[in-house]
Formats: structure tokens, C-alpha cells, sequence
């Protein structure tokens, strides 16, 4: 990357936008459509210990899923 490139992109930021003085904003707007079929969970501390980002959560909770699954077939 060609660090001219990088200031010349950064100077047509600001530090700081007014939301308020936008038109036609709509606050919220796909905030429906972001959280369709998201669950947030709390994890207690020391289970956030074991499992420090979402991807390991996932990973175990399918691998959990599976053993339910085949058990409960074999019942």
C-alpha cells in the first residue's frame, strides 16, 4: 500500500460526525435485519476462560450438539 494513498483517504474523514444535522437519516435502520437470528449470551467468568471468542463457543457447542443428537437418536 502506498502510504500517500493512506493520508490522502484519511483527510476526507473528520473526527467527528453530527447525526443530528444529517437529512433523511433514519436512526436504527437495519438494526432489525442485523439481529434477526442473533443470540447474544452471557458467559459466567469461568467459562469465558475456557472460551475466549465466539468461534470456540460455536465450535464446542456443535460438537456438544452432535453427541446430544446421536444419543438421543439411540434412545
Amino acid at each position: 500500500m502506498n502510504p500517500e494513498n493512506d493520508d490522502e483517504l484519511n483527510d476526507e474523514l473528520l473526527d467527528e460526525y453530527d447525526f443530528s444535522k444529517m437529512e433523511n437519516g433514519v436512526r436504527g435502520k437495519y438494526a432489525q435485519q442485523y439481529h434477526e437470528g442473533v443470540k447474544l449470551i452471557m458467559l459466567e467468568a469461568d467459562v469465558a476462560q475456557v472460551f475466549p471468542d465466539a468461534k470456540s463457543v460455536n465450535d464446542a457447542l456443535r460438537a456438544l450438539s452432535k453427541i446430544i443428537l446421536q444419543h438421543q437418536k439411540t434412545a
